[in-house]
């Protein structure tokens, strides 16, 4: 189903009248529960639609995970074992750390393994080659 603008003006401010209405115990049976279920899909669909909102960089989730720890740049570089420098070069996407680096900031940060290796390469030795490369330019002769 195509959503217009005004559909997904008025589901938004359908949202903002339903609300108020419906109690957290209200049964999802009840017709208003089931108008706001509705009308929250059809925003949700409009906007990932219009305005997608992208994965975070590696960056940002190292940068993320350090504000939330309190933690500067320096510090984190300390902890590590590498330079300010280089912390700098992963919190702004310019670097890759190495698997050994992304199990420390893991535990140091308290990142999900995850978070990390779902969708970003891992570089596997100090010689900053990602992970699997070896392996895809290997020569099977």
């Amino acid at each position: 189903m195509y959503i217009t603008e005004q559909m997904y003006l008025y589901a938004k401010q359908r949202i903002e009248e339903l609300l108020p209405q419906t109690p957290d115990d209200m049964p999802l049976e009840h017709p208003l529960m089931q108008e706001l279920n509705i009308v929250c899909s059809i925003v949700e669909d409009y906007e990932n639609e219009h305005f997608p909102i992208g994965r975070p960089t590696l960056g940002q989730i190292i940068a993320d995970a350090m504000s939330e720890a309190g933690m500067t740049g320096k510090q984190l570089a300390e902890r590590l074992g590498v330079s300010p420098s280089r912390v700098s070069d992963y919190v702004n996407d310019r670097a890759e750390p190495t698997l050994k680096i992304c199990r420390q900031l893991c535990s140091i940060l308290g990142i999900r393994p995850y978070e990390i290796l779902e969708e970003h390469p891992v570089m596997v030795a100090e010689s900053e080659e990602p992970y699997g490369r070896r392996a895809r330019h290997k020569d099977n002769s």
